[in-house]
């Protein structure tokens, strides 16, 4: 996802065995079902509901006929349409109007031009913790009424609560979710070089160079987006240097220049510095952005540009874009344990109110529900953190896998590490941890030098 300070964390007092249970649990979970298929402050406005329950629904909402409501999210193409088909919903069932407003990156500061100009939209999903908090700290953000936050209690996990607040004040409905775990894979290239899913990095390894012996490019990799490349250093830091390590590295309590730093660097230099095995080399996948990565992963038969893509579950959406079905032409693996267990890393996001209204209040109410979640649910590429969602929404076997593990995990979960750091640092194009990936993966061979830039950052991000 993009990426920014505060983030659910494991209780104190849940001790370190039993988190690492936890993410065991989840991976192995993963892995088999992949492997089967291929206290709060209460300020706002309070809104009740009063307008009726359709048949089939869970949730009455008010009659807002008259009234109208702006949308502002980042998202684009397929991701954006559907959402659209949601807030579609939410205008039958109440009579109001909802427009979406595309969001460019940084969130923060296109809002910050809405609000300067005294135009800031009445919810905007925003895709890192941080961002919400920058939100609260600059007093655009509302805190969730009553209704609202009934709702989220009764279908989210406290751990997805948690991370939508801020000083123990609820300002976010993750509506949506990513298991950023997984490693997509053309199963045709698999098939005819004979290779098979790795379930550790040295058979990830092993399984690459198979792939790439039998004529095809072994990864596609989405440089030019630095948020891609974010994910892959947390999923081998996580893994390699364990869930503490991560968490104090996420709020920044320990530096970059740290030797667990340098040893994710050194295992992620095996791929990104390895003699032609991404895609179009460093220059080629530093104009390759997201979607590309993916479709150019499974178009071109059985010799596409890329045998291995590895993001989230949301690569779903540019699977289907590039024609090709999901637990058939497109498999998945849990990205492999670099050390003793494999990585469970997961992103969102949350719907914030910006402008206090009956309006904003209800919807922030209908999207906290499973009704709205269903709906996007059965369009595929989108995963939801509500836990009364059915997981046969789901338009196929491998989604529902990934949904149930994501759902079954509970709040033992790491959230993604640059969407927690300050957007400075985590979420900004050309800047900080993104810009200083992006060198890294242009010359690998620049641990030191990555790390004293990372460090410096950092530093100057997080004021410490």
């Amino acid at each position: 996802m993009r990426s920014t300070s505060s983030t659910y964390r494991k209780p104190r007092s849940a001790n370190r065995a039993s988190a690492k249970t936890a993410a065991a649990a989840l991976a192995a979970a993963l892995a088999l079902s992949l492997t089967a298929c291929g206290g709060d402050d209460d300020k706002s406005s309070d809104t009740g509901a009063t307008g009726g329950k359709e048949t089939g629904t869970s949730l009455t909402l008010p009659k807002l006929n008259g009234q109208s409501l702006q949308v502002a999210a980042v998202w684009s193409g397929e991701e954006q349409a559907n959402f659209k088909k949601v807030l579609a919903e939410f205008e039958k069932r109440t009579g109001a109007k909802v427009t979406f407003v595309p969001a460019q990156d940084p969130i923060v500061n296109f809002l910050g031009s809405k609000v300067a100009g005294g135009q800031p939209p009445d919810i905007a999903m925003l895709p890192q913790p941080g961002a919400i908090k920058q939100a609260v700290d600059k007093k655009w953000a509302k805190p969730l009424g009553s209704v609202a936050k009934a709702e989220l209690a009764k279908n989210y996990s406290q751990g997805w609560q948690d991370i939508g607040k801020i000083g123990g004040t609820q300002y976010g409905v993750y509506y949506k979710a990513a298991n950023k775990s997984l490693i997509w894979y053309n199963a045709k290239v698999f098939e005819n070089a004979g290779a098979t899913e790795p379930k550790t990095w040295d058979e990830l390894l092993t399984t690459a160079q198979t792939v790439y012996d039998s004529g095809v490019t072994p990864f596609s990799v989405g440089g030019a987006e630095g948020w891609t490349l974010t994910d892959w250093f947390e999923n081998i830091y996580l893994s390699q240097a364990g869930p503490e390590k991560y968490d104090q590295l996420a709020k920044h309590e320990i530096k970059w220049t740290d030797p667990s730093v340098k040893d994710a660097l050194t295992t992620l230099a095996q791929v990104w510095g390895k003699k032609d095995y991404v895609a179009g080399g460093a220059k080629g996948a530093l104009q390759t952005d997201f979607p590309a990565s993916v479709t150019q992963t499974f178009t071109g038969g059985d010799q596409p540009k890329a045998a291995m893509v590895y993001e989230g579950d949301f690569a779903q959406v540019n699977i289907q874009t590039a024609k090709a079905k999901v637990g058939t032409d497109a498999k998945v693996f849990p990205f492999p344990k670099v050390g003793d267990t494999a990585p469970v890393v997961s992103g969102g996001d949350a719907a914030v109110i910006l402008k206090d209204s009956k309006a904003s209040q209800a919807l922030a109410t209908f999207l906290a529900s499973p009704d709205a979640a269903t709906i996007q649910a059965k369009l595929g590429g989108y995963l939801s953190p509500n836990k009364s969602v059915d997981i046969s929404s789901y338009p196929n076997p491998v989604q529902q896998k990934i949904a149930k593990a994501l759902i079954d995990s509970g709040d033992d979960f790491r959230f993604d590490m640059s969407d927690q750091a300050p957007q400075a640092f985590g979420g900004t194009p050309g800047k900080g941890e993104w810009k200083a990936l992006q060198d890294f993966l242009t010359n690998p061979k620049d641990i030191a030098g990555t790390q004293a830039k990372l460090e410096a950052d950092a530093a100057a991000a997080y004021g410490n």
